[in-house]
C-alpha cells in the first residue's frame, strides 16, 4: 500500500506485508464509505485508522506526481482537484470523529474500558489519548469553575450520568450491499406481531439504528 500511484492514477503495487491489496480507487471508496457511516451513526464507530493511514500516504505520492507534471499540462487541474477532494472527505472523517467524541467522551471512555479481549478498538491511540486528556480537562474546569464552590455533598460529578448517551433510536438511510434475511424490525408487544423484513442488494431504507448496527460494523450495509 505503500507504493506510488502511477501517474494516472490507475495501478497501486503489491506490498508483501499487506494481505489485502487494493487499488487507490478502492481505497478512496473505502475511505468514503467509512465517511459517510461515521457522519450518519449516532455513535462513534471502530477506527479506520489503517486506511487513514493509507490514504495518507497515497495522497503524498500523488503530490509527488503532480510535481512531475508540466506546466499547461491539462491533468494537472483535475490531478489537484481530486487531491483537495480526498483531503476535504479525509478531513471531515476525523473531525467527525473528534466531535463525537467531544460530545460523549465518558461514554467512549467507558466502552473502551469494558472492551473484551479480541474486540476491536474505537478508539486509535491518538484519540484515546485524546480522550482522556478532554475528560481529565473537563473534570479540572467544572471543579475549578463551579464546584469547589458547592456544598461538600454536591462537589463529586458522575460525567457518566451527567453526559448524554448517544440516541441510538435514531432512524439512519441506508443501501444493502449484502443481502439479510430475517431482520427485526419491531419486537413483538401486546400490540403487534414481531415485525420481520428482508434486505435485498442494492436496495434503501430507512430504518432504527439500533437494528442496523451490527450490519454497519460488519460492512453488510452502509449509511448514506
Amino acid at each position: 500500500m505503500s507504493d506510488a500511484l502511477t501517474d494516472d492514477g490507475s495501478d497501486i503495487s503489491p506490498d508483501d506485508s499487506q494481505e489485502d491489496v487494493m487499488t487507490p480507487a478502492e481505497l478512496i471508496a473505502k475511505l468514503e464509505e467509512a465517511w459517510l457511516n461515521e457522519k450518519f451513526s449516532p455513535e462513534l464507530l471502530e477506527n479506520k485508522s489503517e486506511v487513514v493511514e493509507c490514504v495518507m500516504e497515497q495522497l503524498t505520492h500523488m503530490e509527488s506526481n503532480l510535481q512531475r507534471v508540466k506546466k499547461g499540462d491539462a491533468k494537472a487541474g483535475i490531478h489537484r482537484m481530486e487531491i483537495d477532494r480526498i483531503r476535504f472527505v479525509l478531513s471531515s472523517y476525523l473531525r467527525s470523529r473528534l466531535q463525537k467524541i467531544e460530545k460523549f467522551f465518558p461514554h467512549v471512555l467507558e466502552k473502551e474500558k469494558t472492551r473484551v479481549d479480541g474486540e476491536p478498538s474505537v478508539l486509535s491511540p491518538e484519540e484515546f489519548a485524546f480522550a482522556k486528556e478532554y475528560y481529565t480537562n473537563t473534570e479540572t474546569y467544572l471543579k475549578a469553575v463551579a464546584l469547589k464552590r458547592m456544598p461538600p455533598n454536591l462537589q463529586n460529578v458522575d460525567l457518566l450520568k451527567a453526559v448524554p448517551e448517544p440516541c441510538l433510536d435514531s432512524f439512519v438511510f441506508l443501501r444493502v450491499k449484502e443481502r439479510q434475511e430475517n431482520i427485526l424490525v419491531e419486537p413483538e408487544t401486546d400490540d403487534q406481531r414481531e415485525y420481520v423484513v428482508d434486505l435485498e442488494e442494492g436496495s434503501q431504507h430507512l430504518m432504527r439504528y439500533r437494528i442496523i448496527a451490527p450490519l454497519v460494523s460488519s460492512g453488510a450495509v452502509h449509511l448514506i
